[in-house]
């Protein structure tokens, strides 16, 4: 069955659900040692672009301790409300990652927990975007599915949309857009089972 139709709700349901996910969030920081190698690809005090950065706790809050600069967009309106009550010396955006056009380049961006919430074919658009979007050297970190096809989740009693390439498509994607994969893990079991990419951007 096709559930497509049910990424078109995840804005609004997150819209909805902003303080209640972001009261979940708060209690759950397993992915700090995915954080740390992220980091260690990036120049000190270095821009990072958080591509679905949620109400900024704990991944946005983290890099900002290490003393990172850090850009965050998010589609639902109250993620960045809340982002700029707590953070306002940082810059935060209202946005959707699948129009993301920041006429910038960052030296890190992190799609974390986010990306996965899109269909295929925009999971496919994004990488030119990310690309876009990276400075030489760049890292780039996302969580994706272990395998091709979709899955459905719920939050708030409500259908909540997953969906993920498989990893040869994926590994290619990236080495077309100027990609190499650093590490790779699916299914982590020191992470809450998450699938992660970590990868870095052409030199020049």
């Amino acid at each position: 069955m096709n559930h497509e139709k049910e990424a078109d709700h995840i804005i609004d349901l997150y819209r909805a659900g902003a303080d209640i996910w972001d009261n979940v969030r708060q209690t759950r920081f397993i992915e700090q040692h995915w954080l740390d190698r992220f980091l260690a690809l990036i120049p000190a005090q270095g821009e990072i672009l958080d591509i679905g950065c949620g109400a900024g706790i704990p991944i946005a809050q983290y890099f900002l301790s290490h003393q990172f600069h850090v850009t965050g967009v998010d589609a639902a309106e109250p993620m960045i409300a809340h982002c700029q009550k707590r953070f306002p010396h940082s810059a935060w955006h209202v946005a959707d990652m699948r129009s993301l056009a920041l006429s910038r380049s960052f030296s890190g961006l992190i799609a974390w927990d986010s990306f996965f919430h899109l269909t295929r074919d925009h999971q496919r658009a994004m990488f030119p975007r990310f690309a876009q979007h990276a400075k030489p050297g760049a890292a780039l970190m996302f969580t994706s599915g272990h395998s091709d096809g979709e899955a459905m989740g719920t939050f708030m009693d409500r259908p909540l949309y997953h969906a993920s390439l498989d990893h040869a498509e994926f590994r290619q994607l990236l080495t077309d857009n100027g990609f190499r994969v650093v590490q790779q893990v699916t299914e982590d079991a020191t992470c809450g089972g998450r699938t992660v990419w970590l990868a870095q951007y052409r030199s020049g």
